[in-house]
């Protein structure tokens, strides 16, 4: 798989549609982490979100032929994910019913990674309380949080796909932060949380491309 690493998505869905099955693999290895952030920041716990993953997965290479590359591909699979999250929210009749404080004027929780070693290790150890503070904050802010700050999309993309203006995309990540910034570091890494490793993405990356070969 080594030798398809610089090909874009549409070019692999390309190849995919024309036989190709296995290239799936890179797909699979690919948004691995960007699923399971999003899963996580919906508040499923790890087994249900890695469900969530698998089901999303295949859900995308059942409709592989709808990508047209018109749009970016990060995005159109995010918008699966958060489809299916989304359902089976509401088919558990699960809701966060927590409510916070916030303030409109806040500041910038991250200021950037820094790769001291010693801070790495204490930024680790901080993992569960940003969870629970995370787990804390309402659907509509954790999710902007989640994309903006977690997943690195941009104001346009995150409000496509929340259905929001970008507006409310600016004003929820601001409030998001204000929840959470008492409780993080600010030298923490957005893009440590609910870190997905190497012993999961291969074990999902056989889940999904099992059952991808029987289709």
């Amino acid at each position: 798989m080594e030798l398809y690493k610089e090909l874009s998505e549409t070019q692999i869905a390309e190849r995919i549609l024309n036989g190709e099955k296995s290239l799936y693999e890179i797909i699979v290895r690919r948004f691995n982490p960007t699923l399971y952030k999003i899963g996580r920041s919906y508040n499923y716990n790890h087994e249900d979100t890695e469900d969530l993953m698998q089901d999303t997965f295949v859900d995308a290479y059942r409709n592989l032929s709808q990508f047209e590359g018109r749009s970016n591909f990060k995005t159109w699979i995010i918008r699966i994910m958060l489809n299916n999250c989304f359902r089976k929210k509401e088919k558990s009749g699960f809701k966060n019913e927590i409510k916070q404080d916030v303030h409109e004027n806040s500041q910038p929780m991250f200021t950037g990674t820094n790769n001291d070693t010693q801070k790495l290790i204490q930024n680790r150890e901080l993992g569960d309380i940003i969870e629970e503070a995370l787990s804390k904050i309402p659907d509509e802010y954790r999710m902007v949080f989640s994309l903006r700050e977690i997943n690195g999309m941009n104001v346009s993309e995150t409000a496509g796909l929340l259905n929001i203006s970008e507006a409310n995309v600016k004003t929820r990540l601001n409030r998001s932060k204000a929840m959470l910034r008492a409780e993080i570091e600010k030298s923490y890494a957005a893009e440590e949380l609910f870190e997905f490793n190497a012993v999961y993405c291969n074990a999902m990356t056989d889940r999904v491309m099992k059952i991808i070969d029987k289709l």
